[in-house]
């Protein structure tokens, strides 16, 4: 998630476990612990798919945030020994362990037992919601301005925490719709992911991948019976053999778990990560590999530049989203004429 959720998160945990003894030091001290797992992002591991990948590696990992708090919990006692030791322990424990926990929950990929295993990715919630944040912040506001209202501050992680519960029961309901649609296309045996559009979960995003093609859905909960919309981009399955041999090739199938895009470019093979973002829109684009006459070589990869926002995305991302737009073609973003499909 976004780091003023994981802060406002951190401070709310903090609040509810020490705001009666702390007061308003409690949710700095949360906050600043909220936030601590995501400082690997200013670490450099030497290419852009190691960087990419790596994010919520190590510092995101239980085997090693549990003896950090530990650690952590020592030292602030000894600071502040009013709070007690287990106290101190229950506050850095509950903050650092929730931080990846809720990361798992979005598309990325949060590495919650690296070294051992992959990224765990449950796809219910976008990066940014306001819903699960809103909560959290009146919570904080709230003690902020008369502490140490822990009551507010246990209304905002009770009632975040149901939205979370929502996230996955929505994604269950969204994708008990979209498998007879698949069946009917011939795609029950492709590999699918289901996760929402921006910044909500009435709207959510189907992908559906096979050898050749990767198949995009949009539907929501004020659809009613329409029919959905299936849109097809095809896939080059040539240019992912041709590369996968290349370690940074197969770090990054590791990691999307195959939701790649393999394209050419000039004379470098690039791969695109369609989980996130949306086709024509897709952030996280890297040059894998280069053209030397009739040979190919690997290179240390690069990130190629992210495509610019288009200013009417988010208008007609709430069209559909309220079901005045019943259908958005993803691959130039926009609405079909009438009688037409994508």
């Amino acid at each position: 998630m976004d780091s003023i959720t994981q802060m406002a998160l951190g401070a709310s945990i903090a609040g509810a476990v020490a705001g009666k003894t702390l007061g308003r030091t409690a949710l700095i001290t949360g906050a600043a612990l909220g936030t601590l797992p995501d400082l690997d992002v200013v670490l450099d591991y030497g290419s852009a798919v190691a960087n990419f990948t790596q994010h919520r590696g190590f510092t995101h990992s239980l085997f090693v945030l549990i003896p950090l708090a530990i650690v952590l919990a020592w030292g602030l006692w000894r600071w502040r020994p009013a709070l007690g030791f287990q106290r101190w322990l229950a506050l850095t424990m509950l903050v650092l362990i929730t931080h990846p926990i809720l990361d798992s929950f979005t598309t990325y990929g949060t590495q919650l037992f690296w070294p051992l295993g992959g990224p765990i990715a449950l796809n219910s919630i976008f990066i940014i919601d306001p819903l699960y944040t809103l909560p959290l912040l009146a919570g904080c506001l709230a003690f902020l301005l008369r502490p140490p209202a822990t009551g507010a501050i246990a209304a905002g992680l009770v009632l975040s925490s149901l939205y979370l519960g929502w996230t996955l029961f929505a994604q269950q309901v969204i994708s008990d719709r979209i498998q007879p649609a698949l069946t009917e296309a011939g795609l029950q045996e492709s590999r699918v992911l289901i996760q929402p559009m921006p910044f909500n979960t009435v709207l959510w995003r189907a992908t559906a991948l096979t050898e050749h093609d990767h198949v995009e859905i949009v539907t929501g909960f004020f659809d009613g019976n329409t029919p959905l919309n299936l849109e097809y981009f095809p896939r080059r399955p040539d240019l992912a053999q041709a590369v996968a041999e290349f370690p940074e090739a197969q770090r990054l199938e590791w990691f999307t778990r195959g939701f790649l895009d393999y394209r050419v470019a000039g004379n470098q093979i690039t791969a695109t990560d369609i989980r996130l973002g949306i086709p024509g829109a897709h952030p996280f684009t890297f040059v894998l590999a280069q053209q030397n006459g009739d040979a190919l070589h690997p290179v240390n990869s690069s990130q190629k530049p992210r495509p610019p926002l288009d200013p009417q995305a988010l208008g007609l991302l709430w069209a559909r989203l309220t079901g005045e737009a019943p259908v958005i073609c993803l691959a130039d973003l926009a609405t079909p004429a009438p009688g037409q499909s994508c």
